[in-house]
Order: structure tokens, then C-alpha cells, then sequence
């Protein structure tokens, strides 16, 4: 993940991008997604709770984190194309408190945008995962829909 666009961590919306990247990774190496997602939460890592709430989360549901992507849909069980993008946007209310942004996640299984919340450190400019609160369930893509 270091040697992605982003990693620095200057630019808040390549973070949150990065942030449904690493969580991609979860069902296949926990231990690796935890340490990526720390790097991204800078000086406050994930607690055991934290982990837990991530853990429940995409149990079984791997398919929230790749929802994020161009391309996925219900109908091809989330599955993005490439190049891999992630579209993140702001509203009026991103920005309403200093150091601090809300950003919103387009999913293809939800009908709303899905927000994260970032905080920037003043002494160095970079923007770090303040809460991932994107993995709200969504529609169940086809292949594990049991009414499809």
C-alpha cells in the first residue's frame, strides 16, 4: 500500500480510497488489513473493539469493500473493473468543523452515499481515518441471493 498514489497521506480523498482498499483485504489476510488500516489511522490505531466492529461487519460480506468500485454491481457480484476507482465526494457540511472532513463513499448496493470520517494533523498536513462508519449493509449481490 506504500507505493500507491496517496499514501503520503496529504490528499483526504486518495486516504479514504485507500481505506476501502486495504479493507478489501480483510477476508484474506485480517492481519495485514489491521496494519494497513492502522498506517492509515496514524497516531490512533484500531482498538479491540475496532476490530471486532470491522470483524462483524464484512464477516460472510466481503462484497461491501469491492461495492466501492467503478463497475460493480449487484447484478456481477461486485465485481470492479479496471482501472480500479473509487469516486469520493464532499457536500456542503464535509468541511464543518476544523481539521476535521466527512467524505461519502458511492456504493453500488446502497442507494445512499456511505460517509467516512478523516482528520487532518496540522504539524504535518496529512489526513488520517478519524472513523469508518461506510459498512452498512447492502443489496446481497445475485450469486448469494437465495430469491434470485
Amino acid at each position: 500500500m506504500m507505493t500507491l498514489p496517496g499514501a503520503d497521506l496529504q490528499n483526504e480523498f486518495a486516504v479514504a480510497a485507500l481505506c476501502v482498499a486495504a479493507l478489501c483485504q480483510w477476508e484474506t489476510n485480517p492481519d495485514a488489513t489491521v496494519e494497513m488500516i492502522n498506517y492509515l489511522r496514524g497516531p490512533r490505531p484500531l482498538s479491540v473493539f475496532d476490530q471486532q466492529f470491522l470483524r462483524d461487519r464484512l464477516r460472510g460480506k466481503q462484497y461491501k469493500t469491492f461495492s466501492f468500485f467503478r463497475g460493480a454491481t449487484v447484478d456481477n457480484n461486485y465485481t470492479p473493473v479496471t482501472p480500479y476507482t473509487i469516486e469520493v465526494v464532499t457536500n456542503p457540511y464535509s468541511y464543518d468543523q476544523e481539521n476535521m472532513a466527512t467524505l461519502y463513499l458511492k456504493s453500488a448496493g446502497a442507494d445512499s452515499v456511505r460517509p467516512i470520517s478523516l482528520r487532518k494533523k496540522p504539524s504535518t498536513g496529512q489526513w488520517f481515518v478519524w472513523e469508518i462508519t461506510f459498512l452498512s449493509d447492502i443489496r446481497v449481490p445475485v450469486a448469494q441471493d437465495p430469491w434470485a
